[in-house]
């Protein structure tokens, strides 16, 4: 569609309506402070329109994404950066991404050099299925050759962990599923179920009745799915590995 100028738009309450008297500048003022401000839900919706109305919306999701640069990145910088990489074949979104997030929105951090930002990008693009098998990829990184070579964990190694590896691939998980996703997403709700596993596949769709979900065409691979549907972990060998992810001491007075 062809851009919408700002004076087309107003800032509340929705881009769709025309207003004469809207400037560029009141355009970018109001709606930052609305992007600041607002509930998640309201902000969510804001940033749809934002995206749909061209060069003028863009503008104002990069500059807000740039204020929240120094912050800790949750769900609305999750959101917006995701939508500015869906407008990578905009010259100036594919100029400011490259400049000044060229690592992505999470802080990448490994204590065994562990590079996630593959996983960064797949999860950015909402390639789920993908971002699944590179997170089992960078978990047998961290336990080690024999892992990488055998390409699956022994309960053993994940007790080793680093904290700082697991909370950087949770944060990549929970921040580009809009809260969805993450080992400490599944935590919460196996916690919620009194740490009971049969109530827990259920609730996030790994099995069904006494049927085990089957690999890969059964799992939801979109946002579509129940809560803590992913990442994956392979149950054939029982629920040693995941619940030595799910009590690692990543997890104590972590904030997600």
């Amino acid at each position: 569609m062809p851009d919408v100028q700002p004076s087309q738009i107003p800032a509340n309450p929705s881009v769709e309506a025309a207003s004469p008297e809207a400037d560029a500048t009141e355009f970018m003022t109001q709606f930052l402070e609305r992007l600041r401000t607002e509930s998640l839900k309201n902000q969510l919706q804001m940033v749809a329109e934002l995206a749909a109305a061209g060069e003028s919306g863009l503008t104002v999701l990069m500059r807000f994404l740039q204020e929240r640069q120094a912050c800790t990145a949750g769900l609305i910088e999750g959101k917006v950066y995701q939508t500015l990489v869906e407008q990578t074949h905009q010259p100036l979104v594919q100029e400011f991404l490259t400049t000044r997030f060229p690592q992505g929105i999470v802080p990448l951090r490994s204590e065994r050099g562990v590079d996630y930002l593959p996983l960064q990008r797949l999860l950015a693009q909402q390639d789920f299925q993908a971002a699944d098998r590179l997170t089992l990829e960078n978990l047998c990184q961290l336990a080690g050759p024999p892992a990488v070579q055998r390409k699956w964990l022994y309960f053993t190694e994940v007790e080793k962990f680093p904290v700082t590896d697991l909370q950087t691939i949770d944060r990549l998980w929970r921040v580009h599923s809009l809260g969805r996703f993450g080992f400490s997403v599944q935590r919460e709700l196996w916690l919620g179920t009194g740490k009971n596993w049969d109530k827990l596949w259920p609730q996030i769709g790994w099995r069904e009745g006494n049927t085990w979900t089957r690999y890969p065409q059964e799992f939801i691979w979109n946002l579509s799915a129940p809560k803590g549907h992913l990442p994956l972990s392979n149950q054939l060998r029982g629920v040693r590995v995941i619940a030595a992810l799910l009590t690692h001491p990543a997890w104590e007075d972590y904030d997600g």
